[in-house]
């Protein structure tokens, strides 16, 4: 199958939330990244927006403690023309939260919850597996509690750069095993454009439909 030429383009930081009146007022569709404390949401992010320091990377895990969005436009070229599709990525703190403990921690799983089950413009959620540790009890029990909701998933394979290639091409069979869905699994990491690629094409087929066509280099 020959690529799209898709990018993410004029990406901005636009709102933190924990509750649904911070959410932004713009109805944009919505596509969230989540996964296990320091799995590599803002690196992705990051690099489908081609912005190092537009969502925050920490060391630290349980770092990003707030419902973060960024704006942004997928344009697709195709001959003459640029068809543009906005959109809010949004990036929810991670599970596992080592720097947060008893009701904090209670509090923020809660919040957390309550924009994957009320949010009326979430798109599509893509979970990030880390491939080095596939079929972890806490990303399987994440995974149970999201088909449960019935959110439109997408998984993604991070730190693949780690991996040999039999390595990843092992562990990549084993989290369709444990992570079974619509799509197949894709290993998406900064120093790999093919899978960057593959799920720019992913985001961009999730969304509403084109509400921007302009000229080429407008």
């Amino acid at each position: 199958m020959v690529q799209r030429d898709i990018a993410l383009i004029n990406a901005k930081y636009v709102a933190s939330a924990v509750r649904e009146d911070q959410y932004p007022e713009e109805k944009l569709p919505e596509i969230a990244f989540i996964g296990r404390s320091n799995v590599g949401k803002s690196s992705l992010i990051n690099s489908l927006c081609n912005q190092r320091g537009l969502a925050k990377v920490s060391g630290a895990p349980g770092k990003t403690r707030t419902i973060n969005y960024f704006f942004g436009e997928l344009r697709q070229r195709e001959g003459d023309k640029s068809i543009r599709r906005p959109l809010y990525l949004v990036d929810l703190p991670g599970y596992g939260f080592a720097k947060t403990g008893g009701k904090n921690r209670d509090l923020w799983s809660r919040f957390v919850g309550d924009y994957i089950q009320k949010s009326p413009r979430l798109t599509l959620l893509c979970l990030l597996i880390d491939l080095r540790h596939p079929g972890l009890p806490i990303d399987r029990e994440a995974y149970a509690w999201l088909c449960e909701v019935g959110v439109s998933l997408q998984i993604v394979g991070t730190k693949s750069d780690k991996l040999n290639q039999s390595e990843k091409q092992r562990n990549m069979a084993a989290v369709d095993k444990f992570f079974p869905a619509a799509y197949p699994v894709i290993a998406s990491s900064s120093l790999k454009q093919n899978g960057r690629a593959k799920l720019l094409e992913r985001l961009y087929d999730a969304i509403a439909e084109p509400v921007v066509d302009t000229e080429i280099g407008v």
